[in-house]
């Protein structure tokens, strides 16, 4: 009996982990996805993030045991740094005349910028996970499957919303990465 609800509050909180963590790539993904976004690049987005979502974790749980103290803070501020840059690429984009952008959201290092920046949190929660005794491949089935709905969720949301807003979603969408980008930081 007691090995029942013992696996039923891993479990349970482990899908809290996972949604909250899920809940970083939906929020960004209403950023990118505001900028105006295809269909297929959602789905490329949301598979690279969820597999991001799936390797960060099993990474972090196997460093656990042996850098934990250390991976704390600069886990945040990497993830941070990544958002402000990102953030603040997308404004200027927003105002730049032409075509010419650094980091496109369609291209591959878009898209792996975009699946680090929100997956860098659940490394170092799988470094914290790493020095517990928890369920390896249920941790990061969860994680993955809940970043990638997340993130699905969060760009088609944007999408939708950039429908309503023009020119300006882009910049918007930057200045909603940048400011996640300086809470990470501060």
């Amino acid at each position: 009996m007691w090995d029942v609800s013992a696996h039923v509050g891993q479990l349970v909180t482990i899908l809290i982990m996972a949604v909250a963590l899920g809940l970083d790539a939906f929020s960004l993904g209403i950023g990118i996805g505001m900028k105006g976004i295809r269909l297929r690049d959602v789905l490329r987005i949301s598979t690279v993030t969820a597999l991001f979502h799936i390797i960060m974790p099993l990474i972090g749980m196997y460093m656990g045991k042996y850098v934990s103290s250390l991976l704390g803070d600069i886990t945040t501020y990497a993830a941070g740094g990544l958002l402000v840059l990102l953030g603040g690429h997308m404004i200027l984009n927003a105002f730049r005349e032409g075509d010419t952008k650094l980091v496109d959201h369609r291209s591959l290092l878009g898209v792996v910028l975009f699946s680090l920046s929100v997956s860098v949190d659940s490394f170092s929660v799988g470094v914290s996970l790493g020095m517990f005794s928890s369920d390896l491949i249920l941790t990061v089935l969860a994680f993955g499957v809940c970043g990638g709905l997340m993130s699905i969720m969060g760009l088609l949301l944007g999408r939708r919303v950039s429908q309503n807003l023009g020119d300006y979603g882009e910049a918007i969408g930057g200045a909603i990465l940048l400011a996640f980008g300086l809470l990470f930081i501060f």
